[in-house]
C-alpha cells in the first residue's frame, strides 16, 4: 500500500519547513494532523429521521467510510426532541482516508465553493484544532447533483497536535489549507 501523496508532502516538506520556521529541536515537536471528523446535524429538519439516514449515506458517499448516527442525550420541548432520538451522523477519518480526504479537499472541493476566496482562518479552538462549516454537499465531486433529495450541510474538524492556534495555522497552511485574511488571523493571534 502507498503514501498519500499529501502524507509525503508533510514528511518530506512540512516538518522541515515547520521545524525551520518554528525554531523546534526535534521534528517529532512538529505539530501533526491526527484526525478528521465530518459531522452533521439534523436539528431543525421537520422530518428528522428521513433527513438523518440521507446524511448517513451522503458522508459515507463523500468520505469512503459509513457514518454512525449520533442521538440526543437529552429532551428540549422546545425543539420537539426526544432523549434518544436520531440527530445526525458522524464519521472520524484517521490514516490513509484521512490524508486522501484532506487532498480532495483541498485539490478538489474548496475550489468548488460559490465565490470561494478562501476559508476563513478564525475558527480556531485556543488548541490548534480547526473547524469549518460547508453548507452544502454539492461542492464535493463524489455526490451527483441530480441524485440529491435534501441540502445537507457539513463541519469538517481538523484535529492536530499542535499546543496553539498559531502553530495549528502554520500547519494547516502548510499542508495547504486555502485561507484567507492571512494578515488580519496574524494581527489577531499576536494581539
Amino acid at each position: 500500500m502507498s503514501t498519500p501523496k499529501l502524507q509525503q508532502h508533510y514528511k518530506e516538506k512540512v516538518v522541515p519547513a515547520l521545524t525551520e520556521k518554528l525554531g523546534y529541536g526535534n521534528p517529532h515537536q512538529v505539530p501533526r494532523l491526527e484526525k478528521i471528523v465530518v459531522t452533521s446535524c439534523m436539528g431543525k429538519s421537520p422530518d428528522r429521521k428521513l433527513a438523518v439516514d440521507d446524511a448517513v449515506v451522503e458522508i459515507g458517499k463523500i468520505t469512503g467510510q459509513k457514518a454512525s448516527i449520533t442521538f440526543s442525550k437529552k429532551a428540549v420541548a422546545n425543539f420537539k426532541l426526544r432523549e434518544g432520538e436520531a440527530l445526525g451522523a458522524r464519521v472520524t477519518l484517521r490514516g490513509t482516508r484521512m490524508w486522501e480526504f484532506l487532498d480532495r479537499f483541498i485539490n478538489l472541493t474548496a475550489p468548488n465553493i460559490r465565490d470561494f476566496r478562501g476559508i476563513p482562518s478564525k475558527s480556531f479552538d485556543g488548541k490548534g484544532n480547526y473547524a469549518v462549516g460547508i453548507p452544502d454537499q454539492s461542492i464535493f465531486p463524489e455526490i451527483e447533483i441530480d441524485q440529491i433529495k435534501r441540502q445537507i450541510g457539513f463541519d469538517l474538524i481538523f484535529v492536530t497536535t499542535a499546543k496553539t492556534d498559531n502553530e495549528g495555522r502554520e500547519l494547516l497552511r502548510a499542508l495547504g489549507l486555502p485561507f484567507r485574511d492571512n494578515k488580519k488571523a496574524e494581527e489577531g493571534a499576536a494581539a
